[in-house]
């Protein structure tokens, strides 16, 4: 159902907005899915030696989650305050926006990353493009050198990933704690059930972060994302593993579903209800980002238990004795058994 439903599409195919024999940077904005609102995603994929050049990002801080492999990534950021640290798979990053970074594949193998960015149409500057912008006297003036020690330089087009010539320079204090990097799979799941659980990057794990967060999310056959919705925060999810079903309930009465597969990008504005469930026997694991340091949400169970019964009967229309016996939740649940049968795909 992926391409006829306007809150999913897919990273995987999309095409790239580069792409040459050391990667690929590909992007979905709000230009390719229009109901984004807030965030846009992006894969980088990165071959052995290749190195994204150091760019910042205009209008949007950065979360980067890395898929595979080993990367170096070095960070400029506000009052020249540098970090430098090694990114490996299941580990995550964070970029202010404005400040000017790297990631370079240091490793033997492919490094691919999911970066999600705080603004629904991202812009970027590269230092390339940006020193090229300058004259060789003023470059001269600024680096105390003759403009004639900027003679050779290349003021082509920036490529947004290049060839590193030589071993990699990997500081010594690459492997130590760094404020921008966080272990997010490394943590103990903070919410555990028997059929999924949810690892969390968000503030009240990771400091750095101000107005952007990640869930890692594991859902089991034998489980269910509650259906529930978030007041105050947006929700864009990449599908790393696994097949499922999502269906959303717009204002106007439209209800959307479709199944998702892996590669696939879904957005859900805020406050949209909306839930998810396994399709087939594998797990599925996705990367949930929101546009909230602390996302939280309602869902259906603890609604139900907020009303009275006669309330209930009566917005439903019917007898208080038909209604259903809802369990009393005071806090929602993340997950749910799914103990019916699943309902046929449409």
């Amino acid at each position: 159902m992926t391409g006829t439903s306007p809150h999913v599409t897919s990273l995987a195919t999309a095409p790239p907005a580069f792409e040459s024999e050391l990667g690929s940077v590909t992007l979905v904005d709000a230009g390719a899915l229009p109901i984004l609102s807030g965030l846009s995603i992006k894969r980088v994929v990165l071959e052995p030696g290749a190195i994204r050049e150091p760019q910042w990002n205009v209008n949007a801080n950065q979360l980067g989650y890395c898929l595979s492999g080993t990367a170096l990534v070095s960070i400029l950021g506000n009052l020249d305050v540098f970090s430098s640290f090694v990114v490996t798979a299941g580990q995550m990053y964070h970029v202010e926006s404005g400040a000017v970074y790297h990631i370079e594949n240091v490793g033997d193998d492919r490094a691919e990353f999911v970066l999600a960015l705080r603004d629904e149409r991202p812009r970027h500057f590269s230092l390339h493009d940006s020193l090229s912008a300058m004259t060789d006297a003023v470059l001269g003036n600024t680096y105390d050198l003759p403009a004639s020690a900027f003679a050779a330089f290349d003021r082509s087009p920036a490529q947004q990933i290049v060839r590193r010539t030589g071993a990699a320079d990997v500081p010594s204090t690459a492997g130590l704690p760094n404020a921008h990097l966080f272990d997010v799979e490394g943590q103990h799941p903070p919410l555990s059930y028997a059929y999924g659980d949810a690892r969390l990057a968000r503030k009240q794990y990771w400091a750095a972060l101000e107005d952007i967060s990640m869930y890692s999310l594991r859902i089991r056959e034998s489980g269910m994302r509650e259906p529930h919705w978030h007041p105050v925060t947006g929700e864009m999810g990449y599908v790393e593993r696994g097949h499922a079903r999502m269906r959303v309930l717009d204002p106007d009465g439209a209800l959307d579903e479709y199944v998702l597969n892996p590669g696939d990008v879904y957005f859900v504005p805020r406050a949209f209800p909306h839930h998810i469930e396994v399709l087939g026997e594998d797990d599925i694991h996705f990367l949930i980002f929101f546009d909230q340091a602390m996302p939280a949400d309602i869902g259906y169970r603890a609604s139900a238990s907020a009303f009275s019964r006669e309330v209930l009967a009566a917005s439903f229309g019917m007898p208080e004795r038909d209604l259903p016996r809802f369990p009393f939740t005071p806090v929602d649940p993340l997950f749910v058994a799914r103990v019916n049968p699943s309902d046929p795909i449409r």
